[in-house]
């Protein structure tokens, strides 16, 4: 299938990454003024937030930041590293039926509350979703994790339960990078995820990811790939 624009974003500023502050600041310069702006992505991202990379901002209308920060330039197009738009077109790629293998699925719940976490989704079939944002690029494939995440290992072992109880299970990884041609884990950050992925796909959760990126040319997200290839 070839690429589809998801959807297209207004107010998006151009920025020069100066350094982050802290997990939810990072500061930039647009227009030769430094200013702070939010980032909802709590991973290192340490190739990406690199002084004098640039970047792309929007403008928001609340909050203590006037722009929150969505994408930094890749090796073409831009990394999404924004996880709420990562969503937000996973879920417009659901609905206009542009990922194959979700075709006859829909979003019956948001959030789910599960044993002792809260899931992205509960589909059609009782079908339980955990969506990860993969950002980290290792030579051309998408990897997760970019640093240890116990509450990711805990997904990871609640979605096993629930198969282990007979319930249809997936993990989806989210890879806002273009050019990739496979999903991998971080071994070498997580070796516990990595083992724990294994395992949940012998016990029968079905681990899938899709590839999706920011043009900056007409400030849209783009679904590159709905069914990247996975390997464990």
């Amino acid at each position: 299938m070839p690429s589809q624009k998801l959807m297209e974003l207004s107010r998006v500023r151009p920025c020069t990454i100066i350094k982050r502050l802290n997990r939810f600041v990072v500061e930039v310069k647009i227009d030769s003024i430094h200013t702070h702006t939010s980032i909802n992505n709590t991973g290192k991202l340490r190739d990406f937030l690199v002084n004098g990379n640039k970047g792309y901002c929007v403008e928001k209308s609340t909050g203590k930041t006037r722009y929150k920060l969505i994408a930094i330039q890749d090796i073409e197009k831009a990394a999404l590293i924004d996880t709420n738009l990562q969503m937000k077109a996973f879920e417009k790629a659901l609905e206009n039926r542009l990922i194959p293998w979700l075709a006859d699925y829909k979003i019956i719940k948001r959030n789910p509350k599960v044993m002792k976490s809260v899931l992205d989704y509960l589909l059609e079939n009782e079908t339980y979703v955990e969506i990860k944002s993969a950002v980290l690029r290792v030579e051309n494939n998408a990897s997760y994790p970019d640093c240890p995440t116990e509450r990711g290992r805990r997904h990871i072992r609640d979605l096993i339960e629930l198969a282990g109880e007979g319930k249809k299970t997936m993990i989806i990884f989210l890879a806002g990078l273009s050019k990739v041609k496979a999903f991998t884990p971080a071994r070498w950050i997580d070796h516990k995820i990595a083992d724990a992925l294994v395992e949940a796909k012998r016990e029968g959760v079905k681990i899938k990811a899709l590839s999706m990126y920011f043009d900056p040319e007409d400030s849209s997200i783009v679904l590159e790939n709905s069914d990247l290839p996975v390997e464990l």
